[in-house]
């Protein structure tokens, strides 16, 4: 395995400086790269929300608004159809799904249904099985009732055919605002994601998403004051509508509209040349002229009403025809309002309302600091895993630290490559990579010292140690990816971000630990020509030990089973912390404009805008403070974003909102339900995939020690109290794959020794393993630690509950592979542990380190 021929040499280092080469353009500003030749890769990674600032908004269609209108249109074709049909009718009504209709004389009921017949009639879309769906079923309960419902089928494709038609208007509502790069993309059945970076008015964004701004233009009812129609009833054909100004105007408006926002081609937000006033013009199309210049001539000296969502802007009177096609609109509008209306006429009306369930914004100030502390968490991290392999191994540890700073370069072209999003949990993913990637190194060299210590020769050592790691380090790294890929088709977001940059670095460690480094460690063989291997300058572990793991594991099982009992308890009972992705609510963090923040004022100003569940928190330095609002699923999703309204007027004049993360009851609920099924999935994945690769007990055994783990981590939040929302599920799906992926390859040890020594009774075959494998997990523990230490201590707040649980849970995987997924291999009697008779021993070959230990 050590020799590498011409074109394999120049592969593997093709590879590397092609890594390098697109990881470069990450290391200059789009200044400098604009001047590189276009030959030269220039495509950086994108940087996510949390990274550089802007807004994730999750929007519902509301197919209540859907059936109404379809309720409200359909009663409307009953009549004219009826009418044109000469048929005499009654008691038309509609409700819930349903509109019905009484014909007076049953003789017609025939002739009815032939002259309804339209409504039943398939609607072609492709969209459905046989290419057309059914809207409306017609069935007459008794004689001379016909009632038409709606159907599941005729819903869905509604919504389907309005969710479809409200992403184009968002899109172009979202373009208006002259933002870069946004995202706006179909989520689901009934959602839509808006994703746009860099936004700096948030609450501006949700105002142009929120507005359905239908637009209609209908005549004023003068035939009666709208205050006597308020205190009796408004005639037949008219409806009271109100302005938008405060306090409110009634008016009595005709429901028949005269022109609809449909028929608009151009709005503007410009000044009128008299008052010098912020308005908007707009322009009709031939059909919208057309109607609006007839209305306006037969209406001439009465009033007409601007009508934007059944709010009245307008009401002006009508002095002479407008015959043009143009007009604008005025109502106390301010420049930005102004516009915003234009922006909103020129992307038409939303088929429905718009609700947010899901909100997450982040403020440029924040973002550059969280980008500030992962690059420092990053390099300490880096530096301190550097000089431990140094430390530890000498020469071979420099080895290792170029075949890792080619991992990572790799890492960073990769994601730039395929434009993945690096979210702030995917520097995490990268730190953790750097102490994980440590660990391939780590077997590889640990095996070597192994044959080494058996009596062969230096060459034949680092050739075969790097060959019976290759099976260890592919079970091991496949485990921990199985996790991974788990989290990207179940998390979102900055979660899914961390998955993909995890997946990406196991990829790039096993190629470099069995490319690179290889060739690396070929390459100095051949002229340093060595005598001995590189001791280091530490040893944490002697090179042989004895301990007896099995004598204590009844303890360790005691211990253990007491603790996860207790974890059980206290979830039961204290419970976790949960966070608003499982709660609902919102958590806003802000930082005051000059000196400290005071956390009674802001308490104050909140509570006297009626909300209520209030949490104010220091959070990080003096200035910055930590707002949680809570929601109760009886509020609705709509609740939630008047809340953060009122909660960001009240705190912008003396405090920066830098972040605000708003979910509602709805997602919360699923995300719950996610979390759940993504650590069942993870593990019955890994279930299967060690069942495969060793046999039923190694199985069973590793998913002990990992439920162990996950209990354990869980009391520790619980005893904690840290947060616990997506981002802690990630790190327990992570700490699942670093604890199999140390049990693996003890495992693989364990199989191993299985075959080597087929007489030694079981109890003293797993003592032998563990120390075999006690260098490796003591060394890989450390340098993940260390990596993960670096981001508890200079990663900021944000993430720091999500690096608490992956310390701990690295510390109790690391016990857990030793001294319950060992042990438990004798509880499924993997072989019988009754003592074997000293003759028929089978002595380990002079020289091995697998020394028999005194028997239990």
């Amino acid at each position: 395995m050590l020799y590498f021929s011409r074109w394999k040499t120049i592969g593997i280092w093709a590879v590397v400086l092609l890594g390098l080469l697109f990881a470069l353009p990450n290391l200059f500003p789009q200044s400098v790269l604009a001047k590189l030749p276009d030959w030269l890769p220039k495509k950086q990674m994108t940087l996510g929300l949390d990274l550089q600032g802007g807004s994730h908004i999750l929007l519902k269609i509301e197919p209540n608004d859907l059936i109404k209108d379809r309720l409200d249109t359909s009663r409307d074709e009953i009549r004219t159809l009826l009418r044109d049909a000469k048929i005499g009718y009654t008691g038309l009504s509609g409700s819930g799904k349903v509109v019905q209709v009484r014909i007076r004389d049953t003789n017609q009921v025939a002739a009815a249904k032939e002259a309804l017949k339209q409504l039943v009639a398939p609607i072609s879309s492709g969209l459905f099985t046989g290419g057309s769906v059914v809207e409306m079923e017609q069935d007459e309960p008794e004689p001379g009732l016909l009632r038409y419902t709606m159907t599941d089928a005729g819903i869905k494709y509604r919504t389907s055919t309005a969710l479809q038609q409200s992403i184009e208007v968002v899109g172009r509502r979202v373009n208006e605002l002259g933002t870069t790069e946004p995202v706006v993309q179909r989520q689901g059945d009934d959602r839509i994601l808006v994703q746009v970076p860099g936004l700096q008015d948030p609450q501006r964004l949700k105002d142009i998403l929120g507005q359905t701004a239908k637009l209609t233009f209908q005549m004023v009812d003068q035939t009666m004051p709208v205050q006597d129609a308020l205190n009796g009833r408004p005639p037949a054909g008219s409806t009271i509508m109100y302005s938008q100004d405060e306090p409110a105007v009634p008016y009595l408006i005709e429901n028949r509209v005269i022109v609809a926002g449909e028929n608009l081609v151009d709005a503007q937000a410009t000044f009128d040349q008299r008052t010098n006033e912020p308005v908007v013009s707009f322009r009709f199309d031939a059909k919208g002229a057309a109607r609006f210049g007839q209305a306006t001539q037969q209406n001439v000296g009465k009033l007409f009403a601007i009508i934007l969502d059944n709010k009245v802007i307008s009401a002006p009177q009508i002095r002479e025809p407008i015959l043009g096609g143009t007009g604008q609109i005025s109502g106390n509008f301010t420049a930005q309002s102004a516009n915003d209306l234009a922006v909103l006429l020129r992307a038409g009306a939303l088929p429905a309302t718009l609700t947010v369930i899901e909100e997450r914004t982040v403020g440029p100030g924040l973002g550059q600091d969280s980008i500030d502390a992962g690059k420092m968490s990053s390099i300490v991290g880096s530096i301190l895993v550097v000089v431990f392999m140094v430390a530890a191994y000498g020469t071979l540890g420099w080895i290792a630290n170029v075949a890792l700073v080619a991992n990572v370069a790799m890492i960073v072209a990769i994601l730039s490559l395929v434009g993945a999003t690096l979210t702030l949990p995917g520097i995490a993913g990268i730190v953790l990579t750097v102490g994980m990637a440590v660990d391939s190194n780590v077997l590889i060299y640990e095996r070597i010292r192994e044959e080494r210590r058996a009596g062969r020769s230096i060459v034949q050592s680092i050739d075969t140690g790097f060959q019976k790691a290759l099976a260890t380090i592919l079970d091991s790294n496949i485990t921990t990816l199985i996790a991974a890929v788990v989290l990207f088709f179940l998390g979102s977001g900055p979660v899914r971000g961390f998955a993909v940059t995890l997946a990406v670095g196991i990829v790039t460690t096993v190629f470099t630990a069995f490319t690179l480094t290889r060739w690396l460690v070929a390459v100095w063989l051949r002229r340093v020509k060595p005598k001995e291997l590189p001791k280091g300058y530490v040893r944490l572990v002697p090179e042989v030990t004895r301990i007896p793991f099995m004598r204590i594991r009844l303890q360790a099982f005691v211990i253990s089973m007491f603790l996860c009992v207790a974890s059980v308890f206290l979830l039961f009972t204290q419970g976790l912390n949960f966070g608003i992705d499982f709660t609902g609510g919102t958590i806003m963090e802000v930082r005051a404009k000059s000196g400290a923040a005071d956390l009674a004022d802001i308490r104050e100003k909140l509570t006297s805008t009626g909300i209520k569940e209030i949490q104010v928190q220091g959070f990080g330095n003096e200035s910055d403070v930590l707002i949680r609002l809570g929601a109760t699923a009886d509020e609705g999703d709509e609740a939630g974003a008047i809340v953060v309204q009122k909660a960001q007027q009240s705190l912008s004049a003396d405090y920066d909102i830098r972040r605000t993360e708003l979910v509602g009851p709805t997602v919360s609920g699923e995300l719950a339900w996610i979390a759940v099924l993504g650590v069942v999935a993870a593990l019955g994945a890994i279930l299967v995939y060690v069942w495969i690769r060793f046999e039923w007990q190694f199985a069973l055994g590793s998913i002990v020690a990992t439920i162990n783990d996950i209990l354990l981590t869980l009391g520790f939040l619980v005893v904690t109290q840290l947060q616990f929302d997506l981002s802690t599920v990630a790190a327990i799906l992570t700490i699942v794959g670093f604890s199999l992926n140390d049990t693996v390859v003890i495992y693989d040890r364990v199989r191993e020794n299985l075959r080597r020594f087929k007489k030694m009774p079981l109890g003293q075959l797993l003592d032998l393993s563990d120390n075999e494998m006690l260098s490796r997990t003591t060394m890989t523990a450390i340098t993940t630690f260390l990596a993960l230490l670096a981001l508890f201590l200079l990663g900021g707040e944000v993430i720091r509950s999500f690096v608490a649980a992956m310390l701990f849970g690295v510390f109790i995987g690391t016990l857990s592979s030793i001294f319950i997924a060992a042990p438990i291999l004798i509880i499924f009697k993997l072989r019988p542990t009754s003592a074997v008779p000293a003759s028929d021993k089978e002595a380990p070959v002079e020289g091995d380190i697998g020394r028999q230990l005194p028997a239990k």
